[in-house]
């Protein structure tokens, strides 16, 4: 865990009270709602269907048990008793009233939470693998990064106002699990041959209208050189991208318009001219912030404990801990993914209740930590093994120990039609409904991993486009319909899917998505095959006659 210092908590607090004036002038007519919107925007206040949406940040995926406690207090004081974990590592408030928002705030402040920049044309919350600090193998741990660039970004007076909203992710190992090539930024933490630790970095990902996968526009940037290179790559995006037009705004489109070749010559040179200068990050600065992480004072753990052998014997358990257990870099712990999915459940939601009860679980199996994870699941990052078939029955009981972590049931959702007035469609109910037809662990186990995305609007906040599947709300005379892709993904190998076909009513949907995944398990080559790799060798086409032929 990071340690905020007296500035962070200076600037917070004032936040608050900035806030909480903004609100006074708009409920007393002082300030009219377009004048209103660009304040409650950088606040993390979105005006949506029925109410205000409230987004919280919670940066680079880290929570503390006291953090979870209080956004669970917040859900149950001042909205309907639950929270929406996003794909961005935030969570959401769908029904908080505008006046209770800056008490909201406050009470959030009180243990270092804030929702600035969490919406607003500004770089917005910094993202991170969810197994930061604890993955095997990782170059180091990409928190220590992700707080630098928090700082450098949060409240830049440059960066607060850019021709559109701005992502930066950022992961230390080989495999990703921040979907870092769909970001306005993605940054992997290397090594070069002297062993110097320092970034590739990849610009111009993102998804929405028009869709791109980031490229690499440098191997190689020093860990020193990191902020002076992103600063280099803002002001090019910041002069050159379109204010003109919303849907070209976004740096994806100066990179593709551009060329990756005419960008990175245009960010190289903007580099020379503030290289080896103030925003050169030197050891002892580095330092400073690694110093502020605070990591749990590991025991010396049997591999294989007792308490676990004697678990072995129950098939539920197992289940379980084949599913959602990792390895972790110390021997005698592992890394624990809580789905946020069970069968018939919207994806990504959590109770008050269920909050409160993991921050408890938190203190007592994981050092007080937990994790906000890509997928809208979240992550008890430091159980001793020893204690994994005490959690596994507690995770039991609140149920957050369904086994579907990566498969086909684990879906990804944006809230859709029920609550965005930007949707054109539902994706809860979808969701919940392929939920119920995939329950069957058995079947479960069979498809393998098969990961779903749905979006209800073309803004992708669902990532429908590297969804394995990906489902795509349309409106259609009124009606909703539904686009479906195959064959994306989001990880080291990221790709856009492809469309199938015609779009398909609503009704129709889970019946769909039913013949891609029979198609799949009569064509695959092998048990072990993976739908991404089927669809990759075989094409689009033996799953679009499966879909529309008798349709």
């Amino acid at each position: 865990m990071y340690a905020y210092d007296d500035i962070d908590r200076a600037i917070v607090h004032e936040r608050v009270e900035e806030f909480r004036d903004q609100v006074s002038r708009r409920l007393s007519g002082e300030l009219t709602e377009d004048e209103f919107k660009p304040l409650r925007l950088m606040n993390g206040v979105y005006l949506q269907l029925h109410a205000y949406m409230f987004r919280v940040a919670i940066p680079y995926g880290t929570l503390s048990s006291a953090q979870l406690r209080k956004l669970a207090h917040v859900a149950r004081t001042y909205d309907r008793g639950y929270g929406h974990f996003t794909t961005r590592q935030n969570i959401q408030f769908n029904w908080i009233a505008l006046k209770d928002l800056p008490d909201a705030l406050a009470d959030l402040a009180e243990v270092g939470i804030h929702a600035m920049q969490t919406s607003g044309n500004c770089t917005r919350n910094v993202t991170a693998d969810q197994w930061a600090g604890v993955a095997p193998g990782e170059v180091e741990d990409p928190r220590v990064w992700a707080e630098i660039l928090r700082q450098h970004t949060a409240l830049h007076p440059e960066f607060s106002f850019l021709p559109r909203k701005f992502k930066f992710a950022i992961t230390a190992s080989d495999h990703d699990r921040a979907a870092i090539k769909i970001h306005d930024i993605g940054l992997k933490l290397v090594r070069n041959d002297a062993g110097e630790t320092g970034f590739e970095v990849l610009v111009g990902g993102g998804l929405g209208r028009s869709p791109f996968i980031g490229r690499t526009i440098k191997s190689f940037v020093a860990g020193r050189d990191i902020l002076s290179y992103i600063e280099a790559i803002l002001r090019v995006y910041n002069q050159y991208g379109r204010r003109d037009n919303i849907y070209k705004a976004r740096i994806k489109i100066l990179v593709h318009e551009l060329g990756i070749e005419k960008f990175a010559a245009e960010v190289e040179q903007a580099w020379r001219e503030i290289a080896d200068g103030p925003l050169t990050l030197d050891d002892e600065m580095i330092e400073d912030i690694r110093s502020r992480f605070i990591y749990p004072a590991y025991e010396k753990l049997p591999v294989e404990p007792d308490e676990l052998r004697a678990a072995a014997g129950d098939p539920r358990f197992e289940a379980w801990r084949n599913n959602s257990v990792a390895p972790h870099r110390q021997d005698g712990y592992a890394i624990v993914t809580l789905s946020l999915k069970p069968a018939g459940g919207p994806p990504g939601d959590a109770t008050a209740a269920q909050m409160d009860a993991v921050a408890d679980l938190a203190d007592k199996y994981s050092f007080g930590e937990i994790r906000v994870g890509h997928e809208q699941n979240l992550v008890l990052p430091h159980v001793a093994k020893r204690d994994l078939p005490a959690l596994w029955a507690a995770l039991d009981k609140l149920g957050l120990a369904t086994p579907n972590v990566g498969l086909v049931s684990d879906i990804i959702a944006c809230p859709g039609l029920d609550y965005c007035s930007l949707a054109n469609a539902r994706s809860i109910p979808i969701a919940q409904e392929l939920s119920r037809r995939f329950a069957s662990p058995e079947t479960a186990a069979l498809i393998g991993r098969l990961h779903i995305n749905i979006s209800g609007c073309i803004n992708a906040c669902g990532h429908h486009h590297v969804g394995h599947i990906g489902i795509l709300g349309v409106e259609k005379n009124g009606e909703e319909f539904y686009q479906i892709t195959i064959g994306g993904r989001a990880d080291e190998g990221a790709e856009l899917g492809v469309l199938i076909g015609p779009a398909v009513p609503y009704g129709e949907v889970a019946d769909v998505i039913e013949d891609i995944v029979e198609a799949y398990l009569s064509l695959r080559q092998r048990p072990d095959e993976l739908f991404v790799d089927a669809v990759k060798r075989l094409g689009l086409e033996p799953f679009k006659e499966r879909v529309y032929a008798t349709r």
